[in-house]
């Protein structure tokens, strides 16, 4: 059902943890299926995301693509960050099963929710950056899967 991938992310977790005086937190969830997952960034004065943890309370899947997603945005640049999509978390651990690619999607708006709070505690606007969605579920009959 799942991948190697996934498999090992979810028992070995990279970037378990908190960020004390993190630069952006970004807070997301599901109401449909509970899980909830917390992403904390450190950026410096160049906008580079030095250091990356995450606290996720769900499924296996839903702690693989923190794990994967704190792996893509780690040492990149506050925009390339925001171009990480549920779509290359999913490709970077070799696929998620079709009722798991939600937990994807949670990745994805908990990397926007740190990055907007990021952005409102230093008075930027990070272009292309939308208000993030606190809860998933409300949008997810909009996905096909």
């Amino acid at each position: 059902m799942y991948t190697e991938k996934v498999m090992d992310h979810f028992k070995n977790p990279r970037n378990v943890g908190e960020i004390e005086n993190a630069s952006g937190v970004g807070t997301v969830g599901n109401a449909k299926c509970g899980d909830i997952m917390r992403i904390y960034l450190d950026i410096d004065e160049n906008e580079i995301i030095q250091d990356v943890k995450f606290k996720t309370f769900g499924c296996g899947a839903a702690v693989a693509t923190s794990s994967m997603a704190t792996e893509l945005v780690k040492g990149k640049t506050v925009q390339e960050a925001l171009a990480v999509t549920n779509k290359a978390v999913m490709e970077a651990l070799d696929g998620l099963p079709p009722v798991k690619v939600h937990c994807s999607l949670l990745a994805e708006e908990a990397i926007h929710a740190a990055l907007w709070d990021y952005a409102e505690k230093n008075g930027i606007k990070i272009d292309g950056l939308e208000k993030p969605k606190n809860d998933i579920s409300e949008h997810e009959e909009e996905e096909e899967y």
